[in-house]
């Protein structure tokens, strides 16, 4: 019973409401399998959490929270089944935040320092990834699974 209870407060606290620390306006471009999305959003996070709220035409279209679950309009489900579902099952984890967040994404496989940010080139059987961040924008792009994630400031 004392299990069944730990659960319970594990799965209802990943979609709760939350006070985040910073919020971004953002030109968020995702295309995936299940994703095609190209306007303005926002990124909001604090330590341990991140949300990605998209907008169309002013109006919310999709919120996707992530902290130790990943919760779409869809529902709660773990990283791995999300990046199964949504991008490449191949990938970590912890990618769609690390993107999210401008941090490397690999454990910083073939990172190379540029003079505003830094850029990824990793290519294997499964993905042909090329990856940058720089002060103003962040690019994903997997040739191989045809997924792209633009994220740029509405500056």
């Amino acid at each position: 019973m004392k299990y069944l209870l730990i659960v319970f407060a594990l799965v209802f606290s990943a979609c709760s409401v939350k006070n985040y620390e910073i919020t971004q306006t953002k030109v968020i471009i995702i295309k995936s399998k299940k994703i095609k999305f190209a306007d303005l959003g926002y990124v909001r996070n604090t330590e341990d959490s991140i949300e990605l709220e998209l907008f169309v035409a002013s109006k919310a279209i999709e919120k996707i929270t992530i902290n130790h679950l990943i919760c779409t309009s869809e529902g709660c489900t773990t990283k791995s089944s999300f990046n199964k579902e949504y991008l490449h099952e191949s990938y970590p984890n912890d990618i769609l935040q690390n993107i999210l967040l401008s941090k490397a994404i690999y454990n910083g496989k073939n990172r190379v320092q540029t003079e505003f940010g830094f850029e990824q080139t990793i290519v294997d059987l499964e993905v042909d990834i090329v990856y940058r961040v720089s002060e103003s924008e962040i690019y994903f792009k997997d040739r191989k699974n045809k997924i792209i994630i633009k994220i740029k400031d509405t500056k």
